[in-house]
């Protein structure tokens, strides 16, 4: 059973589900699965977790967590979590590290498919010409966390 609560952050309004003792999304909108409102000790601790990050306390997650997508977006979402706190890359390093060097476009829209923001990353890739682009949250979110991970 899907179970999922919302937690107002410093970034605004952020919902959580969670799936067997995993979490499965993190979305500042509208969730995508069906769930039920259950406030859980995970949902809980990855709150807690994902403020302590928002407000400069945190650069790591232990927080479990199951991708669930196809196998391309699940390689590109793995990839994303190697981005260091603090570092951004372009969509092409992203498909070139994933060996698939042309998916610059591919690798956009499972940025744009994250199911698990912040946790996952992808508000550290940027355009290859340094410019920040698209986010689901806004871009104006992804900036907020840039900056807060010292990005300049």
């Amino acid at each position: 059973m899907k179970k999922g609560y919302f937690y107002q952050t410093t970034i605004g309004k952020v919902g959580i589900v969670e799936e067997n003792g995993l979490i499965i999304e993190i979305s500042f909108q509208q969730i995508k699965s069906n769930y039920q409102i259950e406030e859980t000790n995970l949902l809980y601790k990855t709150a807690q977790q994902l403020e302590e990050y928002l407000i400069g306390k945190r650069i790591e997650f232990t927080i479990p967590i199951q991708l669930q997508g196809t196998s391309f977006q699940c390689k590109v979402w793995n990839a994303l979590r190697t981005i260091p706190y603090g570092e951004t890359r372009s969509y092409q390093d992203i498909s070139i590290q994933i060996g698939s060097p042309k998916s610059c476009r591919a690798v956009g829209m499972a940025c744009h498919n994250n199911p698990i923001a912040i946790l996952i990353p992808c508000h550290r890739v940027i355009g290859k010409n340094k410019k920040l682009v698209g986010y689901a949250g806004g871009i104006d979110i992804k900036e907020k966390l840039l900056e807060l991970e010292k990005y300049s």
